[in-house]
């Protein structure tokens, strides 16, 4: 049996494609929306076993099923969508990360360490005493760069009194959200999106509301009030 041809376009199309596959995956990952993911492969692979063995009735019956199944995924996967576009739309392409690390295919995490961690427990224990308000969103592996461009870009190294300091009702700073990623912080004032998720009891406030709604948009950063 003779092999197939393999040329240089084919071999970039099955990456592409992989890599694709890759990123839906990592996208889905870890929500409820990750066991339809793999639905869906094992669906396409048996469809594609069944087109390479010429099984017409069951290939027409799986091909009919996937092509009416597309309009349903747009339904069921909207908020992952709409997150892939909000990710594409925010990416820097000229940025020094470049556009695959944006992509997290080369993984780039951002780990906060111990004592960026410390700090942070520490000014959030001494602002809770006073009664002060803060949001703080620490960044993981998650693109955040479509919020953060809404407040002031920052590069201060994080520290109890800086995040008192920014998050004290007289300051110019303390209105918004604060974005953290490892040990330093990135930008202030961020303005985050509000769930209207009517299941939220009355008592929680917008900063609560916020927190809600980017754990629905990047579901890999912590957001603490």
């Amino acid at each position: 049996m003779e092999l197939p041809d393999l040329r240089i376009l084919d071999v970039i199309d099955i990456l592409l494609v992989a890599a694709l596959t890759f990123y839906l995956y990592r996208l889905v990952k870890g929500t409820p929306a990750i066991n339809i993911f793999i639905g869906i492969v094992i669906i396409y692979i048996i469809y594609s076993i069944t087109e390479t063995l010429k099984m017409e009735l069951l290939s027409r019956a799986l091909g009919a099923f996937t092509g009416a199944g597309v309009f349903a995924l747009i339904v069921v996967f909207q908020q992952e969508i709409r997150k892939f576009l909000l990710m594409l739309g925010s990416t820097n392409f000229t940025s020094r990360k470049g556009f695959l690390k944006q992509l997290h295919f080369f993984k780039d995490d951002i780990d906060t360490d111990h004592t960026a961690v410390d700090q942070i427990v520490k000014a959030c224990g001494e602002m809770s005493n006073t009664f002060t308000g803060a949001l703080i969103v620490i960044k993981r592996d998650g693109s955040l760069d479509f919020v953060k461009n809404t407040g002031d870009e920052q590069d201060i190294v994080v520290n109890t009194s800086i995040i008192k300091s920014i998050f004290f009702k007289n300051s110019p700073l303390h209105d918004g959200a604060m974005i953290i990623e490892g040990n330093r912080i990135t930008a202030t004032r961020v303005i985050l999106p509000v769930s209207d998720n009517r299941s939220i009891p009355q008592r929680f406030g917008l900063r609560h509301r916020a927190a809600v709604a980017l754990l629905k948009e990047v579901m890999p950063c912590y957001c603490g009030k």
